[in-house]
């Protein structure tokens, strides 16, 4: 059991699942309650984008990623702005404009399409030093974050009406609020590829909703779900040889299902 901590990749590949695994949530809870999930699946493409121009450019690609998906970001709240009543039309519309971009760089780098593969489907291996840091960066900011403007942001999740009424700046804080979900986004695609990231931030908090009694208890149980999905995915992966990225969110979907079935069993 213990074999696995031998190796230096994986133990970087653990401490970045962590970081991810709270990460993920938390931004996850405000997303999925203002029905926005497939903001995290935009901002995937999006990034998809960023890692190709960083492959051709000769630039860190994650860095890439992030600066796209936090512009990404920005045109999405900017969009939405402009299109108040049907908001999802923004989104629509970036996951294309990110997936085109992406295509077009994929097919003049022809050379590093080998390369561009474990961003789409992930890989423990690829997990570097510097991945490292840069996810620990993003996580400490995203928790600040979170902290600072929570009763804010709850207010927004809610009731966005209201919240401006009583202050609160909505279009400001949507931008940064879509920006943080851009970065984290973008240096989780390291883990589970940009194929699949969107799957950590809505399934474990879809999962927590069928017993969660509160918001609160809500991102509680859904930091719990994130941790043991992210964490059990790796360890089964490594020890099944699978692909890292499909093997966590099988077991994410795990959970889903067993609280799912729990929910039934409660109110039977």
């Amino acid at each position: 059991m213990f074999e696995i901590f031998q190796y230096d990749f994986m133990i970087r590949a653990m401490l970045a699942g962590v970081l991810i695994a709270i990460m993920c949530p938390l931004i996850g809870s405000f997303l999925v309650v203002r029905r926005l999930s497939l903001v995290a699946d935009t901002l995937a493409h999006v990034s998809l984008a960023g890692v190709a121009a960083g492959m051709l450019m000769g630039v860190y690609p994650i860095l890439m990623a992030m600066v796209f998906a936090f512009l990404g970001a920005l045109f999405i709240e900017q969009l939405r702005k402009a299109y108040k009543t049907f908001g999802e039309i923004s989104i629509a519309i970036v996951l294309s404009a990110g997936l085109a971009i992406a295509v077009v760089l994929i097919g003049l780098g022809r050379g590093f399409n080998l390369d561009v593969f474990s961003y789409l489907f992930g890989s423990i291996v690829a997990v570097k030093e510097a991945d490292l840091w840069l996810i620990s960066g993003v996580a400490a900011g995203a928790i600040l974050f979170i902290a600072i403007f929570y009763k804010r942001l709850f207010a927004m999740s809610f009731d966005e009406e209201h919240a401006q009424l009583k202050g609160v700046n909505g279009f400001v804080l949507n931008s940064f609020y879509m920006m943080v979900t851009a970065l984290i986004v973008s240096v989780s695609i390291r883990i589970v590829g940009v194929l699949l990231v969107s799957s950590l931030i809505v399934i474990p908090v879809a999962a927590a909703m069928q017993v969660a009694a509160s918001f609160r208890n809500l991102i509680s149980i859904s930091l719990v779900i994130s941790l043991a999905g992210i964490l059990g995915g790796l360890i089964a992966s490594f020890y099944l040889d699978l692909a890292p990225g499909g093997t966590i969110v099988l077991v994410l979907i795990a959970f889903l299902i067993g609280a799912v079935a729990v929910k039934k069993i409660r109110y039977a």
